[in-house]
């Protein structure tokens, strides 16, 4: 009874504010009363409902989409008028004829109320419903959606004032559009367009009469009359709603009938919200991230998770799908998603010039990592776009140091020798410290390759990393920190490059995308991009909104990028990773962190460059790649072109099949002025010398030496050299070794026993090369090919 009386009151109040003008217009209070009830509210706002965001591919199809209310706003003309009727026909069938307070309907509504006993009609047109309704969605907290459902006067005289407001503003058609796009039809669907494609699976406008009236009844009390949950009822309140409709003359009789007649019929269909259920998900993550931690689209973190879920964007991207297709096949290939080693591989796809992020994929799934083959972190970003803090780059970072090498002009035959062990001195940072480190020795990688000379060619193809120490310090360790910030590169955790000896050789940790993107700049001859995922914004009214741009810029000279891509290009043919070609112009570096902790392949043509990583998420050290077996495969150790490689060569193949190839440019003149970097020289006839005199000569020639034993020989007199691989004349590239070997005399002649014959150097057994280390002390140094 207090609430039928409570009802009484505020809708007696609400009549008697309509004649208050008139009635009491001789007085000055009620004068101000009715000017104050009729003026425009300055809280007075039309706009913020919730409509979903929608993020898409470069094609157009959907990634992903965000909502706290799953809505999606339609013009008028969009909705089948049989739908606007049959609203109207159970919530205010005159709402044409009426103001902003159908006074007759809320009388009406008075009486059958005190006559039942109940509540049975509630009193409020289309216009106040749209009002309460959209006071509910703009509520940013309890007490405001609270307040905007207490049953008081105040609250009405308040949705009232609004009507009034709306009606002078808006047509009655343009009130009842909006109307229909906002109210809750059940079971998470919001609007009537959401609705209608949640419970039919088609849009609004191609409602039916029986579906019109099921979502038309489902208005009033949304969750009593929830198709989904209680089919049997809102099939009796659909009824309800053609019966009405047919008493207003709306329909005729036989079509009232006949959609009564039929069953009431579900096509389900979910949206799905957010990354997880995405075909993308890892780069969906990225472009959320993007969305959520960048100032330009809020001030504030609510501000843009509110512009995100509540603001209908229509969010286009840069993902290309046969690139991500390519990418996540390969990795899911080489390292299954539950493999047997729990080892993980990510990828990120990089389109030079444009810095358009063509793919982006990681060999799980997006979740919780509890369950086994599922992460929350994109180990193909960085922190601030996937929770990764970035890996150790590897023999990647050696790239730097040659373009700052070659931005120093110095050719592909500049020569530097690359010991076994180096020690880091004569290192000063980009501060001017000196960051040498004489008590730490640097070696070279698992390969063994050092004790000799290399070109600024060779060097890059073996991957040597004591030679890239030499280069580094003959450049500067400044210079090429520098060469490294130009093209993006910075730690995953978002801060500086560190700056120690070891600089080339990758003990910064970064991410795959960023790695991409400098790459990107070497096939874009120089010019570098940030790596981006949007193209572009729009907003529910097709408003554009303002995205990051890649700031695309000249980094370097083209003729240096030009010099980089000739040297990379012979890796792939070469070196570390010959053999791993894609059938046309490709360049790129391997990358084996130390200990065999993680590797990476990053390679480019001059249309896709793409960086592979592949590690341990529970930790590199802790769980090295070395005699690894993975799914009944055993590889050893594994290197960048072990598994790595692989992957960039699947994907990349796959990425471009069917696209026109392009080929690099030639690099200038000048870096040929000591030749190649692989020029091949006569070998010299050291046969017959004594084995100091030939070491000497070789060595003067270019060449390292090993001794390769002694040999029975009829020709050359005991103690002398005898025979020497590659054979005199041979061609072969400086800093090759040549192997000797020493002769024994005749067969007939030769004494018992073996004693070291006459000539070698004192102190060097036969078979080990003059300055190598004893057995058991070459050890595999830091971050290698």
């Amino acid at each position: 009874m207090r609430g039928l009386l409570g009802f009484g009151m505020v809708a007696g109040g609400l009549v008697a504010l309509l004649i208050l003008p008139t009635a009491c217009a001789a007085g000055l209070g009620a004068r101000d009363g009715a000017h104050w009830f009729q003026s425009d509210p300055a809280d007075l706002n039309t706009s913020g409902v919730p409509q979903l965001s929608r993020i898409l591919a470069a094609d157009g199809s959907t990634l992903a989409t965000f909502f706290y209310q799953n809505r999606v706003d339609v013009p008028f003309d969009k909705i089948a008028p049989v739908a606007r009727k049959a609203v109207l026909a159970i919530e205010d069938s005159r709402f044409y004829e009426h103001g902003a307070l159908d006074s007759q309907g809320t009388l009406r509504a008075l009486a059958s109320n005190l006559g039942s006993g109940k509540v049975t009609q509630g009193g409020s047109g289309i216009t106040q419903q749209y009002v309460k309704n959209l006071l509910l969605t703009q509520a940013d907290n309890k007490d405001e959606a609270q307040a905007a459902k207490e049953i008081s006067a105040a609250r009405k005289i308040r949705e009232l004032r609004f009507a009034v407001a709306l009606e002078k503003k808006y047509s009655k058609d343009e009130i009842l559009r909006r109307y229909l796009n906002i109210a809750y039809y059940g079971d998470g669907a919001y609007g009537i367009e959401a609705a209608s494609k949640h419970y039919f699976n088609h849009p609004a406008a191609q409602l039916t009469l029986p579906e019109a009236a099921t979502l038309a009844g489902v208005i009033r009390y949304p969750y009593a009359y929830d198709p989904t949950r209680y089919k049997e009822r809102a099939k009796e309140r659909r009824d309800v709603v053609l019966a009405r409709m047919a008493q207003l003359g709306w329909i005729s009789g036989p079509q009232q009938r006949a959609a009564a007649a039929e069953p009431l019929t579900l096509h389900l269909h979910e949206t799905p919200s957010g990354c997880v259920v995405s075909k993308a998900p890892f780069f969906c993550d990225y472009v959320q991230r993007e969305i959520l931690t960048n100032p330009v689209f809020g001030e504030t973190p609510k501000a843009r998770e509110r512009l995100l879920k509540r603001g209908g964007l229509t969010i286009h991207t840069t993902l290309d799908w046969q690139s991500q297709k390519a990418a996540q096949s390969a990795v899911d290939s080489h390292v299954p998603r539950k493999n047997s080693a729990h080892k993980a591989a990510a990828e990120a796809m990089v389109e030079p010039g444009t810095g358009e992020i063509k793919g982006m994929v990681v060999d799980r799934k997006l979740g919780s990592d509890r369950e086994r083959g599922k992460t929350w972190i994109n180990f193909a970003a960085d922190a601030d776009h996937g929770s990764s803090i970035g890996m150790q780059a590897g023999s990647t970072f050696k790239a730097f140091t040659l373009a700052a090498a070659l931005e120093n002009d110095l050719p592909f035959g500049t020569r530097l020798e690359a010991p076994r062990a180096f020690t880091p001195t004569g290192y000063r940072d980009c501060k001017g410290r000196n960051v040498s480190d004489p008590s730490h020795s640097l070696r070279n990688s698992a390969d063994g390759e050092g004790g000799r000379e290399f070109s600024l060619t060779t060097g890059t193809h073996h991957s040597v990393n004591t030679f890239f120490l030499a280069l580094e310090r003959e450049v500067g360790l400044c210079d090429t920190v520098k060469m490294a910030e130009r093209l993006g590169m910075r730690q995953g955790n978002g801060k500086a490059l560190e700056q120690f000896p070891s600089f080339t050789l990758g003990f910064n940790p970064v991410s795959p995308v960023r790695l991409a993107a400098a790459y990107a700049a070497f096939g874009a001859r120089g010019r570098y991009c940030q790596p981006v995922a949007i193209r572009s914004i729009t907003d529910a009214a097709g408003k554009k909104l303002k995205v990051p741009g890649a700031g695309c810029k000249q980094v370097m000279d083209k003729g240096v990028a030009d010099a980089v891509n000739y040297v990379l290009k012979g890796v792939l043919t070469k070196g570390t990773a010959r053999g791993m070609g894609i059938g046309r112009p490709a360049a790129g570096k391997t990358g084996t962190v130390d200990n065999f902790s993680a590797a990476w392949f990053a390679g480019y043509t001059p249309d896709l460059a793409s960086a592979v990583w592949v590690g341990d998420p529970r930790g590199g050290y802790a769980h090295p790649m070395e005699n690894l077996c993975m799914d009944g495969e055993c590889y050893g150790a594994v290197f960048g072109a072990t598994i790595p490689a692989p992957i960039w060569q699947d994907s990349m193949s796959g990425a471009l099949e069917g696209r026109p190839a392009a080929d690099f440019h030639e690099p200038p003149d000048h870096y040929f002025s000591k030749g190649t970097g692989e020029d091949r020289t006569k070998v010299p006839d050291v046969r017959g010398m004594k084995p100091s005199e030939a070491i000497a000569r070789l060595r003067a020639a270019g060449f390292s030496v090993d001794m390769g034993g002694s040999v029975d020989s009829d020709q050359y007199e005991r103690g002398t050299v005898a025979d020497q691989s590659p054979g005199p004349g041979s061609s072969a590239e400086p800093g090759a070794t040549v192997v000797i070997r020493v002769s024994k005399g005749k067969k007939k002649d030769k004494p018992g026993g073996q004693p070291t014959p006459p000539g070698f150097p004192p102190g060097i057994p036969p078979g080990q090369n003059p300055g190598q280390n004893p057995p058991g002390q070459n050890k595999p140094g830091r971050n290698g090919g």
